[in-house]
């Protein structure tokens, strides 16, 4: 396997501090920290690489070589040998559901992983009983008497379901698959994509669905051919089943939260967006702001609801209380919450069997047979946008005038030529030049419309770890979208060389949290070699985005898109010292041996937030 080229150790340019006009002798105030005999990758306008690094008060004072550094020492200073590692700025999520990561570990868990249909009812199965164990219970014998018990009457749910993986591909699930878990309780499984549900019978008498009931205007009640609902559930109609789930509660709340600033630590993550806030999100995460665990910095984006579509000036006043009652404005370098976004969904996901994405011409059937498939186009383009074009011109617009920057989801190229459309009516209308809009997801966008995005300077947020050969993509998608649609799916590199701003965003609980392998899949296209032959190879014939352009996508591109590219994602003089260091050299080692990267320490505003047991 080709290794990438090294960038080069000499320094590029010169060692730069806080007091520059000291240099003539005077001393310097020490540093609490230094940093020396390191691949200091700063990320700066040149990606210059040093050799020493200095905190103080939070704040980088000094980039350089190791004999600059020396000015900085005094008889507290902690000295750091890197011993030739790499130190970055620490990694910046621009999209992702920490809260909801967190809260996935107290449920029952399918781990994302590929299961047959009886290992999937095995696995539900088996968190039934121990659900019961657990509480003592007999369910199923008040049942048996026609009446529901205590149990019978909780729900079951479960989480992290790659629907796209289940085997052999293209098995199909219903209610009949859930029905034949023994229990009383109505189950909801959660597919880990998050935009459907499949639920047991008991679960949709719960929820009132039948035959009659008609699809809420942004989802779907899939149905069988008689027209019976056959328990799956499109983005909107979940609703109806998630209004009766139990609540976490606000303890529970504020220990899936502190699970999620673990995590985070773990894989290198200094600041992140949370791309779809609530009240739920924006009290567990306040309750652990007081408590003084936040450990990294917390962004913000209130979610627009769907129903505010028909009155654009709600769903601008519905994101300003928010950011009046949770936004905090801090000039110290401890984490502080944010909020200073806004989230609209404007369609759900292209992928089998959902197919809720906007598109711009029908999604493939087939009209052949299982011994000779003929794919042609259909007559399903997907849902219309969830919101109306004018509606959100008008949002964006009212947005931008409030200071808040929208953050809207768009996977199918339908959806992206409406929010590319809104955009420049945004750039347009008064004041409408300063605002930061980002694209989220855009899966698949229409070649037309590559170079729209760094015309209307908007930038594209993009979950690097989906452009590899995978069930989602080959099975749920490839006949699907046809020839040439998937020879341009998960576009990173295409919209990278059309100019456009391309930031990552891990969008976990979505996949497991794992930056480092979508790093590599930025970098590849390729899936894990353990995926198996089925997906070997590359995903179609985009090149992967160069080294440089990944690290600069996790670091300052998604320091611009939360307005904090002066604070953060860099290493440079007067930042703030966000950084993390690294087991092995991201440019100096063999593509697939990036997801193999492990986070050595990871440091928030000069502050030790994790420390492998690997790095004295």
């Amino acid at each position: 396997m080709a290794l990438a080229c090294a960038l080069p150790l000499a320094q590029a340019g010169t060692p730069r501090s806080a007091d520059a006009g000291e240099a003539a002798g005077k001393s310097k105030a020490e540093a609490e920290t230094i940093y020396r005999n390191g691949y200091v990758y700063t990320v700066d306008a040149q990606d210059n690489v040093h050799q020493a690094l200095a905190v103080r008060d939070g704040r980088i004072v000094y980039v350089g070589d190791n004999a600059g550094a020396v000015a900085f020492k005094g008889k507290q200073t902690r000295i750091v040998d890197l011993q030739g590692r790499m130190l970055m700025p620490g990694l910046i999520d621009a999209h992702m559901h920490p809260l909801s990561g967190g809260k996935r570990l107290l449920h029952c868990n399918l781990n994302y992983e590929a299961l047959t249909v009886p290992q999937f009812q095995a696995r539900i199965q088996a968190c039934a009983d121990k659900d019961r164990a657990a509480k003592g219970g007999k369910e199923g014998k008040e049942g048996k008497e026609g009446k529901e018990g205590k149990e019978g009457k909780k729900w079951l749910q479960v989480v992290n379901w790659f629907q796209q993986s289940m085997l052999p591909a293209g098995v199909e699930t219903t209610r009949a698959t859930l029905d034949a878990i023994r229990t009383e309780r109505p189950i909801a499984v959660r597919s880990s994509f998050g935009h459907s549900y499949l639920v047991n019978t008991r679960g949709l008498q719960a929820a009132g669905i039948v035959r009659a009931t008609p699809d809420p205007a942004a989802g779907k009640i899939v149905r069988d051919a008689a027209g019976e609902p056959t328990g799956l559930l499109e983005d909107a109609a979940m609703e109806m089943v998630s209004k009766l789930l139990p609540k976490t509660t606000p303890a529970e709340n504020v220990t899936a939260a502190s699970f999620a600033m673990e995590a985070l630590g773990r894989q290198g993550v200094t600041s992140f967006l949370d791309a779809s806030s609530d009240e739920e999100i924006f009290t567990a995460f306040a309750a652990i702001e007081r408590q003084g665990k936040l450990s990294a910095r917390a962004h913000f984006a209130a979610e627009v609801a769907t129903e505010d579509g028909a009155d654009p000036s709600r769903a601008v006043a519905s994101v300003l209380k928010m950011a009046r009652r949770y936004h905090q404005e801090s000039g110290s370098a401890a984490p502080s919450m944010r909020v200073r976004h806004a989230k609209i969904y404007m369609d759900g996901v292209i992928a089998a069997p959902a197919f809720t994405g906007t598109m711009v011409a029908p999604y493939f059937v087939d009209r052949g047979t299982p011994q000779h498939p003929h794919w042609v186009p259909g007559d399903s383009k997907g849902p219309p946008t969830y919101f109306k074009p004018d509606a959100l011109k008008a949002i964006l617009i009212g947005l931008a005038k409030a200071g808040i920057d929208a953050h809207v989801h768009a996977d199918g190229d339908g959806a992206v030529r409406e929010t590319l459309d809104a955009v420049a009516a945004l750039r347009a209308a008064p004041g409408g030049k300063d605002a930061r809009p980002a694209l989220a997801h855009a899966e698949i966008v229409d070649p037309a419309d590559f170079g729209r995005f760094a015309a209307l300077d908007a930038s594209a947020v993009l979950s690097f770890q989906w452009g590899k050969p995978a069930p989602d993509t080959v099975a749920g998608l490839k006949d699907y979208l046809g020839p040439q649609r998937y020879a341009i799916l998960e576009p990173q590199s295409l919209l990278l060389d059309a100019g456009a701003r391309v930031v990552f965003g891990s969008d976990w609980p979505v996949d497991a949290l794992d930056q480092w392998f979508a790093l590599k899949v930025g970098v590849t296209r390729t899936n894990a070699p353990s995926a198996g032959p089925a997906f070997a190879g590359k995903l179609g014939p985009a090149p992967g985005m160069p080294r440089a352009a990944v690290l600069r996508a996790v670091t300052m591109n998604a320091a611009y898109t939360l307005r904090q590219e002066g604070q953060v994602g860099s290493l440079e003089v007067g930042k703030l010292a966000d950084m993390i260091v690294l087991d092995r050299n991201f440019f100096q080692i063999p593509d697939e041996e990036i997801a193999d990267i492990k986070v050595l320490q990871t440091v928030v505003g000069g502050k030790l937030v994790y420390q492998s047991p690997a790095f004295p």
